[in-house]
């Protein structure tokens, strides 16, 4: 029992330690006080002479004195082992706990180093910037003086200068006063009254008529710049006199001959009666000039000669329409040189040209607008930013969605070539989607939206026939086959060619 206190108090104050390595050793010399030496001195009997000579190093450790009536024993008793690991135990976790504790205060001190190193890198920058910025500064505070005493010596001498003069100028008057009293004396001396006061009556006539000649030349600058504003002005008005008849003649032409498909060629600069310079680039320049109503306009892209588009004006601005579909009365199944130059009416159903299209959206960042209506009158509209390479790419196609009322279904259409039935640039060339379909587009894959198919006026039960109609399917809804159908352009805003 004497054993097991002491055990008891030796694991007390190992407890106390909060050194790892100093309680590792003491646990070590403990297991070899209880375990190794009792066994070691187990074989050496009770009664051995040389038993004396053998030191009890358990008795010595723990410091006290066995009682004699104690019966002795060669190994440790059961409790004492209990004790002892229970005082391992409890020493293990407590030093489990401080090197959590010691790892938790670690990391914080970390995150703490790390926090100044970037205050410390932020503050480093700063400085540097404010140090470039004063460095800036002094040269320019530098040339600012060198500038300044410049400007005080000019001062200076132009003072100085104008000093000069004014003394001059007080040094001629008097001269002058002073001839002017000689040759008064002088003229009544040698001249006559009479005749000094007919000089003096034509001296007055002469100034009149000085004044009069002076008002008269002002009268006349005064006419000449009136002359002058009118002359722009009657030049304003033959320019927009002569463009205004020349699409009064377009709209008479267009009237007379409905079909005729004059409408969607090229035109020359002097069959418009207008200089080239004088054209706007699309229908959103109209718009800004004043254009209000919506109607055919002539445009003249940089790079293109003029031609002729349907303008729709409104309150977001002059939008150039490139494609619509209203009633059929175009069939758009046509060949791949028809749809590089266009064909149809401006009035109903057309397709402007991939040509004057790419001619338009290369002068910079176009919105492109998709405006939809099916057959239960249903309407749909969608937004892109997109961008149209030229002939040599195939008119390929690039398309962003940006904002609409339904899902985006032209995702699969950007990065395609355009494809008519005399010439497939479909990407997937196992599959003839413009067989499949009709009319040209940018198919890919045979996808599920088709603005440029045939014009169904009523739904097909057959997919082989819908496929060839006008759809437009939204994500992995159906396709909505279409009424009336209007693709239209416009330039970005700031804001959306920033985002």
């Amino acid at each position: 029992m004497r054993r097991a206190g002491a055990v008891e108090r030796c694991v007390k104050r190992l407890r106390l330690f909060h050194n790892p390595g100093m309680a590792k050793k003491i646990m070590m010399k403990l297991f070899w006080f209880l375990f190794l030496l009792p066994n070691s001195t187990a074989a050496v009997p009770m009664d051995s002479p040389g038993r004396e000579e053998q030191p009890n190093l358990l008795s010595q450790a723990i410091s006290t004195e066995p009682s004699p009536t104690e019966a002795k024993s060669p190994f440790a008793m059961l409790d004492d082992v209990r004790l002892l690991a229970n005082g391992l135990l409890q020493l293990g976790q407590s030093l489990r706990e401080f090197v959590h504790k010691t790892k938790a205060q670690i990391n914080d001190i970390f995150q703490k180093l790390n926090i100044f190193d970037r205050s410390f890198y932020q503050l480093s920058v700063v400085t540097s910037e404010i140090k470039e910025e004063e460095e800036e500064l002094k040269k320019t505070t530098n040339f600012l003086k060198a500038n300044n005493e410049e400007i005080k010596n000019l001062s200076l001498e132009i003072n100085s200068k104008i000093n000069g003069i004014l003394q001059e100028r007080i040094q001629l008057q008097s001269k002058v006063g002073s001839l002017e009293e000689r040759l008064k004396g002088l003229t009544e001396s040698m001249v006559p009254g009479d005749q000094l006061s007919e000089i003096t009556t034509l001296k007055e006539v002469i100034e009149a008529q000085d004044k009069t000649i002076t008002n008269l030349l002002k009268a006349v600058k005064d006419q000449h710049d009136q002359l002058d504003y009118q002359k722009t002005k009657i030049k304003n008005l033959e320019e927009k006199l002569s463009y205004d008849s020349f699409q009064d003649t377009v709209n008479k032409a267009t009237d007379s001959d409905p079909g005729a498909p004059h409408t969607l060629e090229y035109l020359t600069g002097n069959s418009t009666g207008l200089h080239t310079n004088d054209m706007p680039l699309d229908c959103s320049e109209l718009f800004d000039k004043g254009e209000a109503n919506s109607g055919i306009y002539v445009i003249k892209p940089n790079h293109s000669d003029p031609f002729n588009v349907y303008c729709d004006m409104g309150s977001d601005g002059g939008l150039t329409i490139i494609q619509r579909r209203v009633d059929g009365s175009v069939d758009f199944d046509e060949t791949w040189e028809k749809y590089e130059k266009g064909f149809g009416d401006l009035e109903k159903d057309f397709w402007l040209g991939l040509k004057k299209i790419h001619s338009i959206a290369q002068q910079g960042l176009y919105i492109l607008r998709v405006d939809l209506e099916d057959w239960r009158e249903e309407k749909q509209w969608a937004e892109y930013s997109f961008s149209l390479e030229g002939p040599s790419k195939d008119y390929t196609l690039h398309v962003s969605h940006i904002s609409s009322d339904s899902p985006d279904a032209m995702a699969n259409c950007t990065g395609m070539r355009f494809s008519t039935k005399d010439r497939n640039d479909d990407i997937n060339r196992n599959f003839n989607c413009t067989r499949n379909s009709t009319g040209g587009w940018w198919f890919n894959g045979c996808g599920e939206t088709n603005l440029n198919g045939k014009y169904l006026w009523l739904k097909s039960k057959g997919r082989s026939v819908r496929r060839k109609g006008i759809h437009w399917k939204s994500g992995s809804g159906p396709s909505n086959f279409l009424k009336i159908t209007k693709i239209s352009m416009r330039p970005a805003s700031a804001a959306e060619s920033f985002n």
